[in-house]
């Protein structure tokens, strides 16, 4: 099984997501786990006082400051961030030896941690393809302008780019990362070449009926997928994928 660990101050923003189609089966198989660490949960004030004597409201725990060196809006506080991280890493050691059938089993986790970063090394296949071999995956989502740098000097992490493009916060690429990764799990899809960049796929796919009218206009669908030459739909496919 693959676990998925979401830092993250939005978890609500993944689970509608996380818990439909594919993902949410390859929950319900054991394929694999999705948990979540608010970093709200580790601030200071979670476990401070106030003055009059009475633990602050949930709102009330700051996990953002202003930026050293100035700068427009506020960044994510290290040490939240640090012990959301920590705490993921100490739910793997928890599991780490079981007994199995009377007898203890070591169970070391394969760990891998993800920073998010538009500067980052761009997120592919290719990558998804890596980190299907990882028990534990780590997920750091920043929000605002940022998390404060030490976070990644505290454990060794990769930076990773969804794409050339800056986003609200990293729950998104996080979701992508998740959905890529697990539906190249062994058994999550019924079929393996369900995974499109492993077989000849067309950007262009057609269902029935073989004809459909919109507004007194007839559309079709190609006639060489309806000839049952399995050669010749796959060079059809071939040369449809090369002029996408």
């Amino acid at each position: 099984m693959t676990t998925f660990h979401i830092i993250t101050l939005f978890p609500e923003s993944l689970e509608s997501y996380l818990s439909a189609s594919i993902v949410k089966r390859a929950q319900e198989k054991g394929h694999i786990s999705i948990k979540y660490y608010n970093p709200r949960d580790y601030s200071i004030a979670a476990t401070a006082k106030t003055k009059k004597g009475h633990i602050p409201s949930y709102s009330d725990r700051r996990v953002d400051n202003k930026p050293y060196g100035g700068g427009p809006g506020m960044v994510m506080e290290a040490l939240p961030v640090i012990k959301a991280i920590d705490a993921a890493l100490g739910k793997m050691k928890d599991r780490k030896k079981q007994k199995v059938k009377g007898k203890t089993k070591n169970n070391k986790p394969r760990v891998k941690i993800i920073f998010f970063s538009p500067m980052g090394e761009q997120f592919s296949n290719e990558t998804a393809d890596t980190y299907k071999k990882y028990t534990d995956i780590v997920l750091v989502c920043g929000r605002y302008e940022g998390i404060d740098a030490r976070v990644k000097k505290a454990f060794p992490m990769a930076d990773i780019s969804v794409g050339p493009f800056v986003l609200t916060g990293g729950e998104l690429p996080a979701m992508i990362v998740i959905d890529a990764v697990t539906r190249r799990i062994e058994g999550v899809l019924g079929d393996s070449l369900s995974i499109e960049e492993l077989r000849t796929a067309s950007p262009d796919v057609y269902t029935r009926p073989e004809v459909i009218e919109y507004k007194k206009k007839k559309y079709r669908v190609p006639k060489i997928l309806l000839t049952g030459d399995h050669a010749k739909i796959e060079e059809w496919k071939r040369i449809k994928r090369g002029n996408s």
